[in-house]
């Protein structure tokens, strides 16, 4: 008689149901312009209801705009350009990018990582593999490229199991994802979309993308000691000892070329601090605000965007010319060519997703929504516990994720309904 096959557990009968909605999920392009045809029927009915709010700051009454007319469609006919154009994160993003993209393409943050790894003690491998993982996101998705193969083959290097080398460095790539102790391409990306969302309420407003930089710092450090417990207690005694006969390769140590380039990319970020603490610390510094003279209020910070690029470009520089991966003006170019090839698809995505958000401020249903969903908030009295309505929307995040797999399209898709609502509950 045939053994019966094991049963499936629970969990793992949920995620496979989550892998196959993921699955049938259409691409994130087509999802934003089905969505805003969505919006587009839903502002029809909800506006022929008469459905309105007040709004609670300034007593305004609020009604839901129906886009389904003439004047509705003329609107969108001729916003279709500046929509795009005027996207929050795609100017943002892709400026960001321009510089960081000539750091990643000369080799700088390949051989910063490995000078990390290399520098190692074997007990600190895993945070060390898991951090750098972490810190990869400084040059957008390198460490999917990069620091996952690196991860395998640096426990394999010391006698440990590649695959929970593996493991380690996607729980800093993938786990990790936005969390850094610097800025990179997805805070400008995601502080533009919170401000176009918070505009809603209070218009003018402005959001850096330093915002979320303690929660991330502190999140840095958590998501390494996590990760590092569960690679070292739960991942590897799962796999035992390794037994495959894949020869080891040593690490490469770094040539003197690139320790050459290190130095130089260092000295040329060193110079760019020194430019803007000279323009920040004076009292009449140039880059202080005579109306608004406090950090803040710098055009450092109201700038950020520009000096992460100027950044990513100076160091790049640096290390290209001291460990001579660059040797002309084409290298550097091509280098920028080829990061702007890799977000074609971001471009796509971020087209019908600028038509989505203009549809959906136009119709008024983010402000309605909003004011509803905080009258409920406060009807349950939620609004007197900040850490758990904190705690619903983090759960209610994770559970998104779970399906939509893009920072940029989850965020675009939330922060319309949860910015105004949490703004006006204070």
């Amino acid at each position: 008689m045939a053994e019966a096959p094991p049963r499936t557990s629970l969990f793992q009968r949920f995620l496979n149901l989550i892998e196959r909605v993921g699955n049938i999920l259409p691409n994130p392009a087509t999802l934003f312009a089905g969505l805003a045809l969505v919006i587009v029927l839903l502002s029809a009915w909800l506006g022929s209801a008469g459905v309105a709010v007040v709004h609670p700051a300034n007593g305004q009454a609020i009604a839901i705009v129906n886009l389904f007319t003439i004047d509705g469609l003329h609107r969108m006919l001729v916003n279709v350009v500046p929509n795009f154009v005027g996207f929050p994160p795609l100017g943002t993003v892709l400026t960001t990018l321009i510089g960081i993209a000539v750091a990643e393409r000369t080799g700088l943050i390949a051989a910063l990582l490995r000078l990390i790894v290399l520098a190692a003690p074997r007990r600190l491998l895993a945070p060390i593999v898991i951090f750098g993982g972490i810190m990869s996101h400084s040059g957008g998705d390198v460490g999917y490229v990069l620091m996952i193969p690196l991860g395998a083959a640096i426990f394999h290097t010391v006698g440990r199991h590649p695959m929970a080398g593996l493991a380690a460095a996607f729980a800093g790539v993938s786990g990790g994802f936005s969390a850094n102790l610097l800025l990179g391409t997805i805070d400008p990306l995601l502080a533009g979309i919170t401000q176009a969302s918070a505009a809603v309420v209070k218009p003018g407003v402005v959001v850096h993308p330093t915002a979320n930089y303690y929660f991330l710092v502190v999140a840095t450090f958590l998501l390494v000691a996590v990760g590092t417990w569960v690679t070292e207690r739960i991942v590897e005694p799962r796999l035992g000892a390794y037994t495959g006969d894949a020869p080891r390769e040593e690490l490469a140590p770094l040539t003197a070329l690139e320790q050459r380039g290190l130095w130089w990319s260092l000295t040329a970020v060193l110079a760019v601090a020194a430019v803007v603490l000279a323009g920040v610390l004076p009292k009449d510094g140039f880059l202080l605000d005579p109306k608004n003279p406090t950090f803040l209020g710098s055009y450092f910070m109201r700038g950020m965007i520009f000096f992460i690029f100027l950044a990513g470009l100076m160091a790049g520089l640096g290390y290209g010319l001291g460990a001579r991966t660059i040797r002309n003006d084409h290298d550097v170019i091509r280098g920028m060519d080829a990061s702007m090839a890799t977000m074609a698809s971001y471009i796509v995505m971020a087209f019908f997703a600028a038509q989505f958000l203009a549809y959906f401020n136009w119709s008024n249903l983010g402000t309605v929504l909003a004011i509803k969903g905080a009258e409920g908030i406060k009807s349950l009295g939620l609004q007197d516990s900040p850490v758990l309505l904190m705690v619903a929307l983090v759960l209610l995040t994770a559970f998104v994720n779970l399906v939509i797999g893009s920072a940029s399209a989850k965020w675009t898709l939330m922060a319309p309904i949860f910015v105004p609502m949490f703004m006006l509950l204070g």
